[in-house]
């Protein structure tokens, strides 16, 4: 049990009381994560007898969470007790905006980022990393699978051996969590279509309709010519596998990756690095980093499609934004925000763990809800 004291409000809480409250939930986390805690449980501090005005409080508490989060990149689980009545509904209260405009729209348009795989468990720190990567942690000091996938490899057949655990876990496996599931059960019969900078797949393995869907940024599941000297791509399971099974791994029946009991291979026979069957120059990942990214025949069908379902729906749209930050805002979050603010119809709706936000223009139509997007879309099922 950890013990803190909250500040204690006379009239309305001014910023000295509100950095207090906010360094209560810090000085917590930072205890916690010191003593090696695996979870942590927080009440509603300063809300009762100290006269803390809830909404407030609340406020602080998701957005020094979340910031903690993101500064020490921590897996510590954050679970909030909102034992008073007043404090489940504030909590809820934007969920249920959300139930109703669901039910009201005659569309909704998806937009997702990296935050929405977080919420279902494709986490690059932590269990996942140090399971599959633990030779490379050991020998180069990795401290998460993103970074790790721009180290210059001195030579091609570790850098493929890298890749091939990276692609596999990311795009062949499927997440930890039903995340994507939920959001499937929500708009299922409903008109939609999914706009995402995701890479990892998880929409169409959740049961989406490919022809419904927009990866704009690539696939983990693709490759292409490094070059490249033709705009196409190419199926990459194959060869993914084969370059995994001269690593020493095995494939079990429900796609996980197993690890033998003897030490791994970190690098692949030279024939299994993937070529380009055109120019023979090395292929390499359909993901958009520079001016060779491939946009195939099927990615411009994708962008038709999706052009076509926004200019057939110009009424009561929903745009439900979901885990996008900051990083390439221009693709989902600025569009959805310009397109809310041309049509008075449209409903505008932003669940991020930290970065839910909406513009003057559009405020009085948008939902902003500063939670983990599972958490929500479990509340809306159980709700619907």
């Amino acid at each position: 049990m950890i013990h803190t004291v909250g500040p204690i409000i006379e009239d309305l809480p001014t910023r000295k009381d509100e950095k207090l409250l906010s360094d209560c939930y810090r000085s917590c986390l930072e205890l916690a994560d010191a003593n090696g805690l695996r979870s942590i449980a927080f009440c509603c501090i300063s809300t009762g007898v100290f006269r803390f005005p809830n909404r407030r409080a609340a406020e602080i508490a998701v957005s020094t969470v979340n910031e903690y989060k993101k500064e020490t990149k921590t897996s510590i689980e954050v679970i909030f007790n909102v034992y008073k009545d007043i404090d489940r509904q504030i909590f809820s209260e934007s969920v249920e905006e959300l139930k109703t405009a669901l039910q009201e729209c005659d569309a909704v348009v998806i937009g997702a980022g990296a935050g929405l795989s977080t919420s279902a468990g494709f986490i690059y720190t932590g269990e996942r990393f140090e399971k599959y990567f633990s030779d490379f942690i050991t020998k180069y000091g990795f401290q998460d699978m993103y970074s790790g996938g721009f180290y210059p490899f001195e030579k091609r057949e570790e850098f493929w051996a890298y890749w091939s655990r990276y692609i596999y876990v990311n795009r062949y496996m499927d997440p930890p969590k039903d995340v994507y599931e939920k959001l499937y059960e929500l708009v299922k019969g409903r008109d939609y279509f999914v706009i995402t900078t995701n890479v990892d797949h998880c929409f169409q393995k959740a049961g989406f309709d490919r022809k419904r869907l927009f990866y704009t940024q690539g696939d983990y599941g693709l490759f292409q010519c490094s070059r490249p000297c033709h705009r196409k791509t190419y199926d990459n399971k194959e060869s993914v596998v084969k370059m995994l099974m001269s690593q020493g791994f095995t494939i079990g029946e429900d796609g996980e990756l197993i690890i033998p009991d003897t030490p791994l291979k970190m690098t692949v026979p030279s024939e299994l690095i993937p070529v380009c069957p055109v120019c023979k120059e090395e292929m390499t990942m359909n993901l958009r980093s520079d001016d060779r990214f491939v946009e195939d025949e099927g990615w411009h069908e994708a962008t038709e499609r999706y052009s076509l379902f926004l200019n057939r729906h110009q009424g009561r749209i929903l745009y439900l934004e979901l885990g996008v930050g900051f990083n390439t805002p221009g693709i989902i979050k600025f569009p959805f925000w310009r397109m809310s603010e041309r049509n008075p119809k449209a409903k505008y709706v932003c669940l991020n763990y930290d970065q839910a936000c909406t513009i003057p223009e559009i405020e009085d139509r948008s939902i902003c809800i500063n939670a983990d997007a599972g958490a929500v879309l479990a509340e809306l099922l159980t709700s619907l």
